[in-house]
């Protein structure tokens, strides 16, 4: 699974002026850099549907040139929902009352679907008037076309990039382009990793598709290749990394699952369900454990002290 929240999160805390210069640029403008402070996570709890949430990011900064403050609340949406605006509207009234400050919202729709353009406020009214009418910016990354940010010398458009409106037939010369831009930026090796990574996950190629994209690498000029393998190279090392581990993962279960009934007799689908969402430390432990195993109660109250753990 994707950890999509993370992935923004990291790639908007490494380059928010960046997000900023390319998204807001009449924000930048009244913005005091030096002043920017990220806001520990805020968390609110909707008593009503008894879910709990956290904003993805809170930036607190000055205004050029006084000294007042405003906060920009960020929010990205992975996946749609329809009561978002009313949950962003939430966020909103729950900041400006803790700070007292204004409050910037702005909302990344990262999804795929729909298409269609979304809502970009939330609206109480009556018949005869509007009580409420609150606006925030949206940046519908799936409405956009990734042409458009080419010429773009920023790191966040060249991450960006790969999450734009993207015709099945044109991913390869995407993440090429994306590559190449990436290539000119210069960035120190965390931020390339970051960006590349951001890159590589959300544009996978089918293997044909990778062997083209290295062709067209190999006729690149010989200081951008260069630096365009370093990166597909260290995607190469990153996944032969991950299949190995999978093929850990998956011998230590497979291991386990013979040994446990051997121990405790059968172990029911919902166990075993459970057993196969432990990662590879907890296997090897559970591996150890189940040695002193004598019924299923011995299972479940290992598993239960590891959720407890968690």
């Amino acid at each position: 699974m994707i950890d999509h929240d993370r992935l923004f999160k990291e790639l908007l805390t490494t380059f928010f002026v960046e997000f900023l210069e390319l998204f807001f640029p009449d924000v930048v403008a009244y913005l005091e850099r030096d002043s920017i402070e990220f806001v520990d996570k805020e968390v609110f709890t909707d008593v009503t549907a008894g879910e709990r949430y956290e904003a993805d990011l809170v930036v607190k900064a000055k205004f050029q040139g006084q000294d007042s403050f405003f906060l920009i609340h960020i929010e990205n949406q992975s996946r749609h929902e329809l009561d978002f605006s009313q949950r962003m509207f939430r966020y909103f009234a729950r900041l400006y009352e803790k700070f007292a400050i204004p409050v910037y919202p702005i909302a990344i729709f990262s999804y795929n679907r729909p298409k269609s353009q979304q809502p970009n406020f939330h609206q109480v009214g009556f018949p005869n008037k509007v009580v409420l009418q609150f606006n925030y910016d949206v940046i519908q990354l799936n409405r956009l076309n990734w042409r458009d940010f080419l010429q773009h010398q920023n790191p966040v458009a060249s991450a960006l990039m790969a999450k734009m409106n993207i015709d099945p037939q044109e991913r390869r010369q995407v993440k090429l382009e994306c590559l190449r831009l990436l290539a000119t930026l210069r960035l120190d090796a965390a931020r390339m990793q970051l960006i590349s990574g951001f890159i590589d996950t959300y544009l996978r190629l089918s293997r044909e598709e990778e062997l083209l994209l290295r062709a067209e690498i190999a006729s690149m000029e010989p200081v951008e290749q260069e630096v365009v393998m370093q990166i597909v190279t260290s995607w190469m090392e990153e996944g032969i990394e991950q299949g190995l581990q999978r093929g850990k993962h998956e011998a230590m279960l497979s291991l386990i699952m013979r040994q446990l009934p051997k121990r405790i007799g059968a172990v029911n689908p919902l166990l075993q369900e459970r057993i196969g969402q432990l990662s590879l430390t907890q296997l090897e432990d559970l591996a150890e454990a189940l040695l002193d195993f004598s019924s299923v109660a011995d299972l479940e109250a290992h598993l239960q002290g590891l959720s407890e753990e968690g």
